[in-house]
């Protein structure tokens, strides 16, 4: 069960919605959103969770590119959800070449492709995301939640503490 909510910064405080991301393709599709939801060039959250596997943030400040954590690197990517967070930069890794040659084709230059994985075997390739956190675990500092705070968040519940230390938990729970 997935719960995605933005959390807009405003004069008054923080304003909350639930948020579909049924049309929602790429980070950059998250951040427009973001975007639309935005008081002038105020911060916005985007909280999402993967009841009990993972949760990520995304701030989105003005034109700035939006940071990003996500609790579980391993846990998103078996999400398509957390797959539109785990962009190639957030993983320190080059971004994937569409027209790489040498990936497509055989040694004798057929183009057999790459098998199928093995649904059963873990991805533990170069392009594997790591189990732990990954992203920015500093992006709520400046609201008064730690690194330390933010990285030792269990998955499931990390929402409602996330908007507890900013004062929108009701706002958020009633979005919910």
């Amino acid at each position: 069960m997935y719960f995605a909510a933005l959390l807009a910064r405003t004069e008054e405080g923080w304003e909350a919605s639930d948020t579909e991301l049924d049309d929602v393709e790429t980070l950059d599709d998250l951040a427009d959103l973001a975007r639309a939801a935005a008081v002038g060039e105020d911060t916005v959250l985007v909280c999402i969770e993967q009841e009990g596997d993972w949760f990520g943030v995304v701030r989105v400040d003005g034109e700035e590119d939006p940071r990003i954590y996500v609790s579980s690197g391993a846990a998103a990517a078996r999400s398509a959800y957390g797959e539109i967070l785990l962009t190639d930069e957030l993983l320190g890794r080059e971004p994937d070449d569409g027209n790489d040659l040498e990936r497509l084709t055989d040694l004798d230059g057929t183009e057999d492709g790459e098998p199928e994985p093995d649904e059963d075997q873990p991805d533990d390739g170069p392009h594997a995301a790591p189990e732990g956190p990954v992203g920015d675990a500093e992006l709520l500092e400046d609201f008064g939640m730690k690194e330390k705070e933010l990285l030792s968040l269990p998955a499931d519940g990390a929402l409602s503490d996330i908007a507890a230390t900013l004062g929108c938990t009701e706002l958020l729970e009633s979005v919910r």
